[in-house]
């Protein structure tokens, strides 16, 4: 499986496959809500690195981002953090510039909106706020049920970046059927491309009635 992971991650970043491209080989689901770039024109995809940010703290992102391997694309979970940002400038520079991540997601919002604008960081957010997340280890310690089910669902995951927000390809998908969805994903869309620039078809014989497969 791990081959097929690393063939599917291949195929995707040298096609640049699109995250509405894989949304829909994933029957139209996978992406993290209201998760948009924060600079426009970065396409990152890579095996996802989750850890966490609990009751309003970071002090387990701190801990468990030391761990990032090189072109992870890692992703922060919160849990009751309230309105706060997770992380700025700091952390965004040790995980991609000393770690070497790919990408930084994340279910919140970020400060130190204008160093990570200037510096044109990959990063997918909820927004921005200059109010951030305490660094003092939380009272009471994440459930560990919560613990097990988030990192069972994305820790080894495959998430995809572009202008339109963040898709995630959950393990189970890392198989040579979703390989070749996407194969025949790229296909289809050079063709339908054709169909309306050169056949001046509409997109309701393209796409409904798809009428090239009658020709």
């Amino acid at each position: 499986m791990q081959d097929t992971k690393l063939k599917i991650i291949d195929f995707i970043r040298r096609n640049r496959v699109s995250t509405t491209e894989v949304a829909d080989c994933l029957g139209k689901t996978g992406v993290l809500e209201n998760v948009m770039p924060i600079n426009r024109g970065h396409f990152k995809v890579g095996n996802v690195k989750w850890v966490y940010a609990h009751a309003e703290s970071n002090w387990d992102v701190h801990e468990q981002i030391i761990s990032t391997e090189e072109n992870d694309v890692v992703f922060i979970e919160a849990f009751d953090c309230k309105h706060r940002a997770i992380i700025g400038e700091l952390v965004c520079k040790y995980i991609l510039l000393y770690k070497q991540a790919s990408a930084i997601i994340c279910n919140a919002k970020f400060r130190d909106a204008g160093a990570l604008l200037r510096e044109n960081y990959p990063i997918w957010c909820t927004g921005f706020t200059p109010v951030g997340c305490f660094n003092t280890k939380p009272a009471v310690a994440l459930d560990s049920d919560i613990i097990e089910k988030s990192k069972s669902k994305y820790d080894g995951a495959i998430a995809v970046c572009d202008d339109c927000g963040v898709v995630i390809i959950p393990k189970e998908f890392h198989t040579e059927e979703f390989y070749q969805k996407l194969v025949h994903i790229e296909e289809q869309e050079d063709i339908w491309f054709n169909r309306l620039d050169h056949y001046k078809e509409n997109t309701f014989e393209i796409v409904c009635l798809k009428k090239y497969l009658k020709k």
